[in-house]
């Protein structure tokens, strides 16, 4: 974990970097191009450890087509998440050819793909050698410092661009409670944040979207409407898989990802995460939906397959005996899936199930929205234990306490087997 925050630090200063160098040289003077103000550039961070982990297994053209998957689904997430925030969009590859929603084009992606296999293929190993040449306590020591600034800078930086702090409500706040000098403080602060980002990025202001109707409990593509759609998503998921298994082998197995309910969090996610990615383009034709479905959820398979194998060792499929598989982890046939179901989701189920969310009333659907979420909550977590124990069990651990004596008795081998039929452990 520390090797990974530590490559994390480093790729964001070089990051940073390259795009201070790259902006310099176009405007002729020194620009910060963080979105931080300190010198990182935290979109590269991140980046190349999810390459570094989600990749570990790929090489060749398979590591450059995937580094360019990733990448681009961050860069794009990663627009979303600020224009959402802030309501704004802070870079606009619209005049760049073949260029979508300009946010990403394909001259950006190449770039990404390039990168991401020379940070795999040669540069990671660099690195990790130069961490291991420094003492382990001094080097921990200022890999989490450094964490710690990050975090914090980032952290102020968002709370003074939310806007929050330009609310009458708030000053009124601050005129009653702080003295001049920290309100003044405050607003140079943030008038110097500002300042800068409005320098290293090209600012505009997206289209305004739809209006939400307050008096409704879930409307548009609200928190709470995404939340009863993850439910929706996980149990639906779980009951397809499982007709599908019946049909394709001949048998009834469970496809649940937690012990208690019938509940596929793999499938649940996926219809959370395509319908907020995705929303804005829910009117798109249906062969857009059908290519955009089928990347984004072969990414997001993929990415499912290696987190429960880093975090549970344990492999949940396997598509090896299939053809045109990538590394067992997805395969051609499935990700088209993923395409057919984004089309079936936007243009048949969502309209319906959106409309029948919006009805409940706001009161009732808030609690139970916020019970759901409880209950999943500690389902997960105790599905999390209950296969952490299965694993050590298969590797001849005994329980050391009474806890996980409890955990083997209540959650035996007959059960697990019984939740998880196909499940793999792995070392």
């Amino acid at each position: 974990m520390n090797i990974l925050i530590y490559l994390f630090i480093v790729y964001s200063f070089l990051g940073w970097v390259f795009e201070t160098t790259i902006a310099a040289i176009k405007r002729k003077r020194f620009v910060n191009r963080g979105i931080i103000n300190g010198p990182f550039c935290v979109i590269y961070g991140i980046s190349a450890v999810a390459i570094t982990v989600i990749l570990r297994d790929l090489n060749g053209f398979w590591l450059l087509f995937g580094s360019m998957i990733v990448a681009t689904l961050i860069e794009w997430t990663g627009g979303h998440i600020i224009e959402k925030m802030y309501h704004e969009r802070w870079w606009d590859y619209s005049n760049f050819k073949f260029n979508f929603d300009g946010y990403i084009c394909l001259g950006a992606s190449v770039i990404w793909a390039i990168m991401g296999f020379v940070v795999k293929t040669w540069v990671n190993d660099l690195f990790i050698n130069i961490y291991k040449i420094i003492p382990v306590y001094i080097m921990e020591i200022i890999v989490w410092i450094l964490l710690a600034v990050i975090f914090i800078d980032g952290l102020a930086t968002m709370l003074i661009l939310s806007g929050h702090h330009k609310s009458e409500k708030y000053c009124k706040k601050a005129e009653d409670i702080l003295d001049t000098v920290t309100k003044n403080l405050s607003d140079r602060i943030y008038g110097v944040i500002d300042s800068r980002l409005g320098k290293a990025y090209t600012r505009s202001k997206p289209e305004t979207g739809e209006q939400k109707d307050k008096t409704k409990f879930a409307t548009g593509c609200s928190f709470y409407k995404v939340v009863m759609l993850f439910f929706i998503g996980a149990f639906l998921g779980d009951i397809v898989e499982t007709v599908f298994c019946r049909i394709v082998m001949g048998s009834w197995m469970s496809r649940s990802s937690v012990i208690y309910g019938q509940f596929s969090i793999v499938w649940g996610l996926g219809v959370a995460a395509i319908t907020v990615l995705l929303y804005k383009y829910k009117d798109k034709n249906i062969l857009f939906l059908f290519f955009t479905g089928t990347i984004l959820g072969g990414a997001y398979e993929y990415i499912c397959s290696v987190f429960t194998e880093i975090a549970f060792g344990t492999v949940f499929w396997d598509y090896s005996d299939m053809p045109f598989n990538l590394g067992g982890r997805i395969n051609l046939l499935y990700c088209s899936f993923w395409g057919i179901a984004a089309i079936v989701w936007f243009k048949v189920a969502y309209p319906l199930l959106s409309a029948l969310i919006e009805k409940i009333p706001k009161k009732p659907g808030i609690i139970a929205t916020w019970m759901l979420l409880a209950f999943m909550l500690v389902n997960v977590s105790i599905s999390s234990i209950a296969l952490a124990r299965y694993q050590e069990r298969s590797k001849g651990k005994n329980a050391n306490n009474n806890i996980e004596k409890w955990i083997d008795t209540k959650y035996d081998d007959n059960l697990m087997n019984r939740v998880y039929p196909k499940a793999l452990i792995v070392d």
